[in-house]
């Protein structure tokens, strides 16, 4: 039986993702590491800062400074006043999942300021039970724990919880967890070895409420 719904914000809820991508590139030149290429950007979706900065350095050379591009990628994004918009389906879902007594919440590796910043903008902010982010607990994405705290918030068990995520670290950090675990492609398709992590694969968030009507047959 499915109670609880848990999504990822950016590049599942908000189509944000390829914004985050763009800018961490033009970031990474901007600072000097010319040869960083939209591949590397990728592999930084939901990727928690404890875990990225020593993988990419390894992958980039000494001259990658996490938080030193991660700071300018934030400037970078603020001058440009980017609009940012909600992804298809997301007033619906959140309707239909209402309607039916499911709950909801948000699990992301954003910190609490620009999650209640961009959810707010797109007038989602207060459709959720629960808003967790990652930043706040020990360890953030690919590790269970944003996804284990909105259990234990939601007062469900994770196996009663679907995870709708977009990206490969939050997809491990879901099904690490437990949660019955969704993918909904926004930049990439799921490679092979992320198969294993995931219970299905949806087009769109539309598909979300028929997943929850299989699991309850």
């Amino acid at each position: 039986m499915i109670s609880a719904v848990i999504f990822d914000m950016d590049g599942t809820l908000l189509d944000t993702e390829k914004y985050l991508v763009e800018y961490w590139v033009k970031a990474g030149h901007a600072c000097g590491v010319e040869h960083m290429t939209r591949e590397d950007g990728l592999l930084l979706r939901s990727f928690a800062a404890k875990f990225a900065a020593p993988f990419m350095r390894k992958k980039l050379g000494d001259c990658f400074d996490y938080h030193k591009i991660h700071e300018k990628r934030v400037e970078l994004i603020n001058q440009a006043g980017l609009t940012i918009e909600k992804k298809p389906g997301v007033d619906e879902v959140l309707a239909e999942l209402k309607e039916r007594g499911v709950k909801t919440a948000v699990a992301t590796a954003s910190n609490p300021d620009r999650t209640r910043r961009l959810l707010e903008s797109v007038g989602i902010y207060d459709r959720f039970s629960d808003i967790i982010c990652a930043t706040t607990l020990e360890n953030g994405k690919p590790m269970p724990d944003v996804y284990l705290y909105a259990c234990r918030q939601l007062q469900e068990k994770p196996e009663n919880c679907i995870a709708v995520e977009d990206s490969p670290n939050g997809v491990m950090a879901a099904s690490r967890a437990g949660c019955r675990t969704i993918m909904v492609p926004d930049l990439t398709e799921p490679e092979p070895e992320l198969m294993e992590y995931l219970d299905g694969v949806a087009s769109s968030l539309y598909e979300i409420p028929g997943w929850l009507s299989h699991w309850d047959t």
